[in-house]
């Protein structure tokens, strides 16, 4: 019988496949006719995916107990955490009844995707990252400026997705009712004067649209190169290819911006259509006030395509920050900033402390930043930079924030180090004993620091700025070299070290050399 010759052409195709995976440093093995070089991984069980989409399939939230949820985080904003909460219930409990019955995924339904519009540090982020925390939903955060129109520089549109199902690692069942946010919306508004075709505006919009409304986006992007491979490989091992797509239909899509100046378009529109009008009471209207009057057209002059605002039904306006306001996100929002720096002091032992008059200090000076919240770090960074780095290598176990130290932060740290001197220097002395008990377990040479010697190392250490540690390390780099040639010479173990070689030491380590030299001559 004779023996069957090769397939040319699968050769030549299994040549290529070896070629590639060898450049990717991937081993590769082609599989035969009937036989499985790996058995195929099991598809997820049923009970695995209903355990999976379990908080989606039970969803029973109601308004109140995400506004209530939302109260323990974020300040204010009462009206943008009431609106917020309707659409999210309104959403998910027609995701939880599609579920229910498969029957209701092909009726028409107008999703409750959402446009939040405020200033800066109020709290947009934050207030979608609780919801989605709450209710344990994928949740992917995005900057709209970094997207283009597909075919130019910059990211595609889709990626959100991708990083969607990234964030539900890799659960596209899961992802699929996840939530998309991405920020800084108004700056892809199209200018209406720029010349060209605005790929980072209008077309963004577009494609926009199509993951608003509905569409398959698949998980590998044409620049996919390592998900290719992938995919090869799932083949090669017998696996199941697996889905290549997630649909949209479900993902609940929400986009903010500062719009500032269309408050300016919208004050415009007013003051010309309401001759004569004057607000309530005489005052003049803030601006977040012109921003829950804007209509859809304003939108639209402002820059966004028609169907794009249209499918934004959800309009919610975020107020800034008061002084006030800024006050009780330090003393009693979750999470907020405060705690942050009270855990990094405790981090090094140091219980921080805050006086009233210390919170308002700090709040009046994050309010004149202009930047809401984030206004808070920007002043506890500038007061606490230096206490941050001087206090952990004090003997300090508590300090209290006081208006003395927000007024003037490096005078009251210096009168913190000076009072706490004594301390200082007794925590310094015992950093020279460490020094001297890891330089005798090192080199089995026992170092005996005179009096003069340690006030010496202290005031040295004081005056480059250094720890005592650094300074030994740096003064002393010869003393092993050195104490071991005298050690070889005259059989000692244990040394005295003096205020001349620390002053000194590679003249006095010198002079102790050749007295050994001399010494040993002299038995010898």
């Amino acid at each position: 019988m004779t023996e069957k010759e090769p397939d040319k052409t699968t050769g030549g195709l299994e040549e290529q496949l070896r070629d590639m995976f060898r450049k990717a440093n991937v081993s590769f093995m082609m599989p035969q006719a009937g036989v499985s070089h790996a058995a195929p991984e099991p598809e997820a069980k049923p009970e695995d995916k209903d355990s999976r989409l379990k908080p989606i399939r039970e969803f029973n939230f109601k308004p109140r107990d995400i506004r209530d949820y939302l109260d323990r985080f974020v300040v204010r904003q009462e009206d943008a955490k009431k609106v917020l909460s309707v659409a999210i219930c309104d959403h998910y409990n027609h995701v939880r009844r599609c579920l229910e019955d498969p029957k209701l995924q092909e009726a028409e339904y107008a999703k409750h995707n959402i446009i939040l519009l405020g200033p800066t540090g109020v709290g947009k982020t934050y207030l979608m990252r609780c919801i989605a925390k709450l209710i344990k939903v994928p949740f992917v955060k995005a900057d709209a400026t970094k997207f283009s129109e597909t075919g130019y520089v910059g990211h595609d549109v889709e990626d959100l997705v991708r990083d969607l199902v990234k964030a539900a690692d890799n659960d596209i069942d899961l992802a699929q009712y996840g939530i998309v946010y991405l920020d800084e919306i108004d700056k892809i508004a199209a200018q209406p004067a720029a010349a060209g075709r605005d790929v980072s505006g209008r077309g963004v919009q577009i494609n926009l649209l199509k993951l608003m409304e509905e569409t398959d986006v698949s998980l590998f992007s044409q620049t996919d190169l390592l998900g290719q491979m992938q995919a090869v490989m799932d083949m090669q091992r017998g696996k199941s290819p697996a889905k290549r797509t997630i649909n949209t239909r479900h993902i609940l899509f929400i986009v903010s911006g500062a719009f500032d100046k269309l408050s300016e378009q919208v004050k415009h529109r007013v003051d010309t259509s309401q001759i004569g009008f004057t607000p309530e009471g005489g005052r003049e209207r803030q601006e977040t006030e012109y921003l829950r009057i804007a209509l859809t057209r304003d939108f639209i002059d402002y820059g966004f395509e028609p169907e794009f605002i249209g499918r934004l039904p959800i309009r919610v306006v975020c107020d800034p920050l008061s002084a006030e306001d800024l006050e009780q996100v330090m003393q009693h929002s979750e999470g907020s900033i405060l705690s942050q720096y009270r855990a990094d002091f405790e981090g090094y032992g140091i219980k921080l402390g805050m006086t009233p008059a210390a919170v308002k200090a700090i709040a009046n000076r994050a309010y004149g930043e202009k930047t809401g919240a984030r206004g808070l770090m920007t002043v506890l960074e500038r007061v606490l930079r230096n206490y941050k780095y001087e206090l952990p290598s004090t003997p300090t176990k508590s300090f209290e924030l006081n208006e003395k130290v927000v007024e003037n932060p490096e005078a009251e740290l210096g009168n913190l180090l000076k009072n706490g001197e004594q301390f200082r220097r007794a925590a310094m002395k015992d950093e020279v004993k460490g020094f001297a008990d890891r330089f005798q377990a090192e080199q089995g040479i026992r170092l005996a620091f005179t009096n003069g010697a340690v006030d010496a190392i202290l005031a040295g250490a004081m005056a480059a700025n250094q720890t005592v540690s650094a300074f030994c390390a740096a003064r002393f780099h010869d003393l092993e070299y050195g104490l071991k040639l005298i050690s070889r010479n005259t059989g000692k173990a244990s040394f005295c070290i003096s205020e001349k070689i620390v002053n000194n030491p590679g003249e006095e380590l010198s002079r102790r050399i050749a007295r050994s030299f001399k010494r040993q001559e002299a038995e010898g």
